[in-house]
């Protein structure tokens, strides 16, 4: 039970950093980026977050694939 329950977590963990790292940081960066720059007057924090978004979407994905999977990576190990 203990594999199956770690297997889920880094399945989950995976597909929480897709969304976060990808969609979230990523795409949502730009777009922000984008909406600020189409906003009058031009929105600057609005730009200077979505810079930040979009310049840390690889750390912000790997470190959520790591809240799950690594929890995930202990039960199998804790199970043989």
């Amino acid at each position: 039970m203990k594999i199956l329950f770690g297997i889920l977590l880094i399945l989950a963990g995976i597909v929480f950093g897709l969304w976060a790292g990808l969609w979230w940081a990523f795409i949502g960066g730009i777009i922000q980026v984008i909406e600020a720059v189409k906003a009058t007057p031009v929105d600057a924090l609005n730009v200077a977050w979505g810079i930040v978004r979009f310049a840390f979407s690889g750390i912000i994905g790997w470190a959520a694939v790591m809240v799950l999977a690594l929890p995930g990576a202990a039960l199998i190990g804790s199970s043989e």
